[in-house]
């Protein structure tokens, strides 16, 4: 559905962004949305297979899987055929395919389901990177990644408390949430357009579209910087009860009142994200790695859960601020013609980065003894990669004044 030739005067504004967010947000319920409906799943399941305990949760992580190995052919297509159709297209698909479990009765039917919908987030997440580029300027994109981010917490928020009734009234009940792709078809159709190439626009800012050719150099830097960073980011997401069990907290509902707190400091994070922004990706980048790395470092030495909360209170303002100077930092270094391809591969690190995380830490977990002192070592490393990235990666340009940065 190819926009209209009057759409490549129209500007951005709040529909855009807002749709963006929301959007956006689609690919984390894959993973949010599931969590408080495993034990259901398993427990339907665990009747008629007895490998349903490893089933279910491979199928939970299942998408996140796909997505890295297709969205650097996700990102070809972007450039190829253009953003707005694609959306649209991934977006129904999202709906439909999301939803399909709610009328299956086998896990493995539901795990190739699952495998399926990674397809349709990763084209999602593609578009949005490369649609968050191409809208709008550097504060601009800052603004609505900085919003995305704060807007992360809400959002995840209520889709855990819907799961949970939504499970409550069935054991695959939690699959109808996926259907919140639909109105978010209708949104895309209404207020997003395909935009115009912004090479005029970059000429006025000094930077260079001499060169047509492939930004490989520039990719390659931020696809490792990325892939190292999502790693560090999923250390505590994935593994962080079991610190806590060793530093004597067992009980589920003690470690969610503990870490109710802490956990909003991925708000100040983002805030942080917004307030850096004048002193572009070197030190923004240098304050996410440091920051998360700084919180897991303490997570591993700590004895009790007062340093628990210290902790995490430092890992989730850097977790706060990942994913948007990540993206940020890529959109600066990829012009329009490659910027679909590029964020392909930026998507692709960041999903590798969640595949292999748990594996690295389960390697560090078995050669230093304990998940603390697994904690510790990443910490550690993230703290080196920050002292790294500030004496080495370039400086930015100068020079664009940021009203309000």
């Amino acid at each position: 559905m190819p926009a209209p030739h009057s759409d490549r005067a129209r500007a951005p504004g709040i529909p855009q962004g807002l749709t963006v967010v929301i959007a956006g947000f689609l690919p984390i319920i894959a993973i949010v949305s599931m969590f408080p409906a495993v034990p259901a799943i398993i427990d339907h399941f665990a009747k008629t297979d007895p490998r349903a305990l490893v089933k279910v949760p491979a199928m939970v992580s299942a998408p996140g899987l796909t997505i890295a190995l297709v969205a650097l052919f996700a990102g070809w297509l972007v450039d190829r055929f253009g953003r707005r159709r694609l959306l649209l297209v991934a977006t129904a698909a999202y709906g439909f395919i999301g939803s399909l479990p709610f009328f299956l009765d086998n896990i493995d039917a539901i795990y190739a389901s699952r495998l399926l919908l990674g397809v349709s987030e990763a084209v999602i997440l593609t578009v949005l990177n490369t649609l968050i580029g191409d809208y709008w300027d550097e504060r601009g994109r800052r603004l609505w990644l900085t919003i995305q981010g704060a807007a992360g917490t809400v959002l995840g928020a209520a889709v855990i408390l819907t799961s949970g009734y939504l499970t409550a009234v069935r054991w695959n009940g939690i699959f109808l949430i996926y259907t919140v792709g639909f109105p978010v078809f209708l949104a895309a159709l209404a207020f997003l357009y395909e935009p115009e190439r912004d090479t005029t626009a970059r000429a006025m800012l000094g930077l260079d579209e001499t060169a047509t050719g492939f930004p490989w150099r520039a990719v390659v830097t931020f696809g490792g910087v990325t892939l190292l960073g999502s790693a560090l980011y999923y250390v505590f997401i994935i593994n962080g009860g079991l610190v806590w069990r060793e530093v004597g907290i067992a009980d589920s509902a003690s470690i969610g009142r503990l870490t109710t707190i802490p956990s909003m400091f991925i708000v100040v994070g983002s805030v942080v994200f917004w307030l850096t922004g004048r002193f572009g990706p070197r030190v923004q980048l240098a304050m996410f790695f440091g920051l998360l790395g700084s919180g897991l470092m303490v997570m591993g030495a700590i004895h009790d859960w007062r340093g628990m909360v210290a902790g995490m209170a430092l890992q989730q303002t850097g977790a706060g601020m990942a994913v948007p100077c990540l993206i940020a930092w890529a959109q600066t270094l990829l012009p329009y013609e490659h910027r679909g391809r590029g964020m392909g591969v930026w998507t692709a690190c960041f999903f590798f980065g969640q595949f292999s995380s748990p594996l690295l830490v389960s390697v560090a977990h078995a050669l230093l003894g304990t998940m603390q002192h697994a904690f510790a070592a990443a910490g550690l490393m993230g703290v080196v990669v920050a002292a790294l990235i500030f004496a080495f990666l370039p400086r930015p340009r100068a020079a664009v004044p940021l009203v309000g940065a």
